[in-house]
């Protein structure tokens, strides 16, 4: 029974973070039509109004709307990191499998690169590529896609290495199945669970990143509204108008917190930490048989 009621109570964490990281993708959609002013006007003569009836959380230093930027903002971050991690997804389940099935050279130099680049701490990578690029939400998009497929393709050679022995493996090679179809139909439905726990807890790291470059200045350029944007502008209003800082550094809290809960009750749901640890005593087993014949 309790057991029972742990698992509805996980599916209902799940829910709950889906539907409001709904919300969030549906307002992102149709900002334009739920925004009620424009997210760019500049109005001097309504700067750093309180919040009212036309301006629900007030406006900034230049008279623009607040709550508008914050909704055109979901749109940014949404569609920014949506786009990253479904190509970094593409590109690093791919070199993964393909890395843990094939082995020898080509995974050993694979493997290598992804090392090379695991070395240096995420942020770290990330301004160092935008740096040498330059300010931009395009320069932004490579650098997180230069860096974000590592991940997904070491974590998927690793399962990939664990299941090349597996007896159905053997047996699909043995009639005659290609090693693209063999991939394919039996090696990602095994890794999928993983790879949605681990790519949901990437997404929250992903919108940290970006608002982290807006915020110094190297990401999304002005006037365009972005929630780490919004917080360096309202810097100088922090004693003044704290809100200016409050609003934005809020719906990154928000979103960030419900995709790393999301991701940590679908590991739990999906047994995706069961599978971890029965691996890892397999493996325990197995060096106590060689060791003691």
């Amino acid at each position: 029974m309790k057991l029972k009621s742990l698992f509805f109570g996980k599916r209902l964490v799940v829910g709950l973070c889906l539907f409001f990281l709904c919300v969030c993708a549906v307002t992102a959609i149709f900002a334009p039509w739920i925004a009620p002013h424009d997210p760019n006007q500049i109005r001097m003569a309504d700067k750093l109004v309180p919040s009212s009836a036309e301006h629900l959380l007030g406006t900034d230093h230049l008279g623009r709307d607040v709550l508008s930027r914050l909704i055109y903002g979901v749109r940014i971050t949404f569609g920014l990191v949506l786009g990253v991690f479904s190509i970094s997804v593409l590109v690093g389940v791919s070199i993964g499998m393909l890395s843990g099935y094939v082995g020898g050279w080509l995974d050993q130099l694979l493997m290598r690169i992804c090392d090379g680049m695991l070395a240096f701490p995420n942020l770290v990578l990330v301004l160092g590529i935008v740096g040498m690029l330059g300010p931009g939400i395009y320069q932004v998009i490579i650098a997180l896609l230069l860096v974000q497929w590592v991940y997904y393709a070491r974590m998927t050679r690793g399962l990939v290495l664990h299941l090349r022995s597996e007896p159905y493996l053997l047996a699909a090679l043995i009639c005659g199945s290609s090693r693209l179809a063999i991939l394919r139909r039996h090696v990602f439905p095994h890794i999928f669970p993983q790879i949605v726990v681990i790519g949901t807890l990437e997404m929250g790291w992903a919108i940290m990143d970006i608002s982290a470059l807006s915020f110094l200045g190297l990401g999304i350029q002005p006037p365009t509204a972005e929630w780490g944007a919004m917080i360096n502008e309202g810097r100088g209003y922090l004693r003044e108008h704290p809100s200016l800082m409050l609003y934005p550094g809020l719906c990154i809290l928000l979103v960030v917190t419900a995709f790393n809960v999301l991701g940590e009750s679908l590991s739990q749901l999906l047994g995706v930490k069961k599978v971890k640890e029965r691996s890892t005593r397999n493996v325990r087993r197995t060096s106590r048989q060689i060791g003691n014949p």
